[in-house]
């Protein structure tokens, strides 16, 4: 795209209250049959507005459509039993009831297809769209059949590559792959985690990015991170094998965190999603705050392939919040291309807009 240092939310927001439980993950539906298929779409057309309205410019679905960023595509599959549950260690963080892989996992159908097309006919912006990763997919799940992280990893990836396929065919411009499991699993990531990863790419003609963060602003993911020290040093695992793969664009978190700025100079040469909004607290960035850490990030990755974004997903937040983080987003990013460019910001009020997280579709 032409805009530079164009600004995207990493995935989810906060859903509507009408919709489901507010602030919470895996919020049951509070709809059904046709008024949960008319209220998810309502749902993602205020996505649409209110990214608009903040003016980011990348438009997404903010995951309104889905419980979770993961499980909704796999209840979609066949071969993975959700009545069947075992506990499992999510990321090697918290314990989970998980479903269970019983058969040969595949796709019946597109899953999130209709969706995207929904989405496209929404804005004339570019738009992204966002799937599990291989990796991250397999450990979510108790395998009863495959019995190797490595052979489901690779059946997703085939199934995922399906998807993404489809979703390119129906006008999506960026697709995105979540792969937290990056920042867990090293000895995987360097076996076979990228190059599955690349299989979900493969062939595809649009715009492909891989996000990696340190998870939502859930208690288990803050008690983690407090145990990592005065450096948070676990992307210099994924950054260079990403760094060589076929993924043009790596996706990574930075303010307020403790991740060493230097090492995206790991990604030269790549595009770079710097996460300059902490999803991890209430607390709104300043506009300033959001320059500074693209400031930051400008000493290791050229202008044109600097994409502000959030660190992570925005779902357990308020939606008031999660709009005025977006304002901030915009806003900042807006400063750093008026210092690139040598003009005064734009004072037309467009940018880091103020607009309530109105409750009605």
């Amino acid at each position: 795209m032409n805009t530079l240092l164009p600004t995207s939310i990493v995935g989810s927001l906060p859903k509507p209250s009408w919709l489901a439980e507010r602030e919470k993950l895996w919020s049951p539906w509070k709809l059904d049959s046709e008024e949960l298929r008319e209220g998810k779409r309502d749902a993602l057309c205020l996505a649409v507005d209110e990214q608009r309205h903040a003016g980011i410019d990348i438009v997404s679905d903010g995951e309104r459509t889905r419980q979770h960023f993961v499980t909704t595509f796999i209840e979609h599959l066949s071969g993975v039993d959700f009545e069947r549950r075992e506990t499992v260690r999510i990321r090697d963080r918290y314990e989970a009831s998980v479903p269970t892989v019983v058969g040969a996992v595949s796709r019946e159908g597109s899953v999130f297809v209709e969706d995207a097309k929904w989405l496209r006919a929404q804005t004339s912006q570019p738009i992204k769209w966002t799937l599990p990763g291989p990796m991250t997919m397999v450990d979510t799940l108790y395998d009863q059949h495959y019995r190797s992280r490595e052979k489901l990893a690779w059946e997703f990836a085939r199934i995922l590559n399906q998807e993404a396929k489809e979703l390119e065919a129906a006008g999506v411009d960026i697709i995105q792959f979540d792969e937290p499991a990056f920042n867990v699993f090293f000895d995987d990531l360097k076996d076979w985690g990228v190059a599955a990863l690349e299989r979900a790419a493969e062939g595809l003609r649009c715009e492909t990015a891989v996000h990696i963060c340190y998870g939502y602003g859930i208690q288990a993911n803050t008690k983690w991170k407090a145990t990592l020290g005065s450096e948070w040093r676990q992307y210099e695992m994924s950054f260079p094998l990403l760094q060589q793969s076929t993924i043009g664009m790596v996706s990574l978190e930075r303010h307020n965190s403790r991740v060493p700025v230097e090492l995206i100079e790991l990604l030269r040469g790549k595009k770079v999603m710097v996460g300059a909004i902490d999803v991890a607290n209430d607390a709104i960035e300043t506009p300033e705050q959001v320059a500074d850490t693209l400031r930051e990030a400008l000493r290791f990755v050229d202008a044109d392939k600097l994409y502000p974004s959030t660190n992570c997903g925005m779902a357990p937040l308020a939606r008031q919040v999660a709009q005025d983080k977006m304002n901030a987003l915009a806003a900042g990013a807006q400063i750093i291309r008026a210092e690139l460019s040598g003009t005064p910001p734009r004072c037309d009020g467009q940018q880091g807009r103020s607009r309530p997280g109105g409750e009605t579709a």
